[in-house]
């Protein structure tokens, strides 16, 4: 699975801006976004392409076709989107900073976890080999690793959730401030409530099912 580095929409502009440093096709499109995330992020052609299309459509880019390959360039209309929306790009800059390392965090950690889960599986079977522990034992023991790979399989999808529902907000709110409008404290502490009442009810829904 992609990360959760673009929200909604940003994608789109993001590609008018690679667009404007030069034209491109496809591929160095692609190419051109994963260098820019270190790795993190690698669109597929299904993700890029549709996208190229609306552009196109929309007036915003043209295409030209030299032999096999199909070059992209921004039209002056494009040029004029992306002036015009210069504050959203730079919340959306500032917004894939902070997601790219968050999710090169998440990648260490669980290559880390993993390897944790590794080292104690094999240790767990070189004692049960040692000490010639019946079979079911060994059953058991696999069982509980394919539940912990279950596990963080499930606590993934959990961190890219989180990380899409930051990025978007930062995204947010760092645009509504690079526009010159205010921030009203209300609007910050009925997020700090939300977050409270989301965070106590993942606190209560796990003590639920360690009480079980």
């Amino acid at each position: 699975m992609s990360p959760a580095v673009f929200s909604h929409g940003d994608l789109r502009l993001y590609l008018l801006a690679l667009l404007a440093e030069s034209p491109q096709h496809g591929y160095g499109i692609i190419q051109a976004l994963t260098d820019r995330t270190g790795g993190t992020y690698t669109p597929s052609a299904g993700t890029i392409y549709p996208r190229l299309a609306k552009l196109e459509e929309d007036g915003l880019v043209t295409k030209t076709v030299d032999g096999r390959t199909t070059i992209y360039a921004i039209t002056d209309a494009g040029r004029a989107e992306l002036a015009a929306r210069e504050a959203d790009l730079e919340g959306i800059e500032a917004g894939l900073t902070d997601s790219v390392r968050l999710i090169a965090n998440e990648v260490r950690q669980n290559v880390q976890e993993a390897m944790r889960s590794l080292r104690a599986d094999l240790a767990a079977a070189a004692r049960e080999d040692r000490s010639g522990a019946p079979s079911t034992s060994y059953r058991e023991a696999s069982a509980r690793a394919d539940e912990r790979i279950a596990g963080r399989e499930e606590l993934r999808r959990a961190d890219a959730l989180i990380n899409a529902f930051r990025a978007q907000v930062r995204t947010d709110l760092r645009t509504h401030v690079a526009r010159g409008e205010t921030l009203p404290a209300k609007v910050v502490s009925d997020l700090e409530t939300a977050l409270d009442s989301a965070a106590h009810a993942v606190t209560r829904a796990l003590a639920a099912l360690r009480a079980h």
